[in-house]
């Protein structure tokens, strides 16, 4: 038996677009998982791998984001992005956005450690405030919570829910200083 090779790393904007399969894979799986990440269903693995291409991967290539991904075995096990593209007046603030693992790989300490690695990163960066909004009882808000995001407050109503369009979820807005 052999033992599962965990990797995490940063790549560049040329190593996302070869990436750019796995990382459809994950976000489709996600979303199919009824995961709060901006999409209804149905959605398809061609519309996560234009998301992928057409709004991340431009990020990248203009240095305004950071995507770290896990890797096991080759296949892309989870994601987050660091969105560093803010306003003249906050040049200390950067955003966590869609921090995701995928459904057969979690409850393995990687959405921890991707944002622990995004938080280093960020200090890189010379961001020492983060914010970040998840759906309000989702299984990603005690996770923030230990890791010492302080809720700020709930937006009601603030998006459908991925696999029933009929129901809102409300959003927690959350923050941390590092």
């Amino acid at each position: 038996m052999s033992v599962a090779t965990l990797e995490y790393t940063r790549p560049s904007a040329t190593q996302a677009r070869d990436l750019l399969p796995g990382l459809a894979a994950l976000l489709h799986a996600c979303v199919q998982d009824g995961a709060s990440v901006s999409f209804v269903l149905p959605y398809s693995l061609d519309d996560a791998q234009a998301f992928w291409r057409d709004k991340v991967l431009p990020s990248l290539t203009a240095g305004k984001a950071s995507l770290l991904v896990a890797i096991q075995d080759g296949q892309v096990a989870g994601s987050v992005q660091l969105d560093c593209d803010t306003p003249p007046n906050q040049p200390h603030r950067a955003e966590i956005r869609k921090l995701l693992v995928h459904p057969d790989f979690r409850r393995r300490g990687i959405a921890r450690r991707l944002m622990q690695d995004a938080e280093r990163l960020a200090v890189e960066c010379g961001r020492s405030l983060l914010t970040l909004d998840t759906r309000t009882g989702d299984s990603a808000e005690p996770l923030y919570g230990s890791l010492g995001y302080v809720t700020v407050g709930v937006i009601p109503g603030f998006s459908r829910d991925a696999r029933n369009p009929s129901k809102v979820d409300g959003t927690t807005i959350m923050y941390k200083n590092v």
